[in-house]
């Protein structure tokens, strides 16, 4: 078993940008799979390589156990074919225990690589939409609490506040998301 613990809400490196992916081996096929056994281990719908401390441009998913979507990418490309908005129930395995809703684009062009460094292209909606756009965001130093308005990140500050993982000496950061 290859399971990695999940760095929390005020980790560092879960505010930094990660960095390309330049080498396609053995090292980066395993990342995936601690990635992989990490997400479905901890019943997540996705994973990025910054929350287990790796800071690399790589990100895994399952949104839907059920439909067998499970995939990676590699330094991932995200691109919008329409205005289309979708507004619902949205986690994160660094912010446990914590749901809000959250606006997101309703579909979704992921456009990156395989752990062999062979293009591929990602096109879905609905929760597979959301789950790329969620852990692509972790690759960009964005959490998803940067992205919802006052009165919602007020709500998610005081349930982080509350939760039992909370650490009181590091107070919640929240940026503005640089996406639109």
């Amino acid at each position: 078993m290859t399971v990695q613990p999940v760095r929390l809400f005020d980790d560092p490196i879960l505010r930094e940008p990660a960095a390309p992916v330049v080498d396609f081996d053995a090292e980066l096929r395993q990342l995936i799979t601690d990635l992989t056994e990490t997400m479905h281990e901890k019943n997540g719908a996705g994973l990025a390589a910054p929350q287990i401390g790796v800071g690399l441009r790589v990100l895994v998913f399952h949104p839907d156990l059920a439909k067998g979507e499970l995939g990676h990418l590699v330094n991932p490309v995200v691109d919008f074919p329409d205005e289309e908005e979708q507004d619902g129930p949205e986690g994160c395995l660094s912010i446990p225990g914590v749901y809000l809703d959250t606006r997101r684009r309703m579909n979704v062009v992921a456009k990156g690589f395989t752990s062999h460094g062979d293009p591929v292209q990602i096109v879905g909606s609905g929760q597979l939409a959301r789950c790329i756009q969620h852990e692509t965001d972790h690759l960009d130093g964005v959490l998803f609490l940067d992205r919802v308005d006052g009165d919602r990140r007020a709500r998610m500050i005081e349930a982080i506040r509350q939760a039992g993982w909370y650490d009181p000496a590091a107070p919640p950061v929240v940026k503005t998301s640089p996406h639109r």
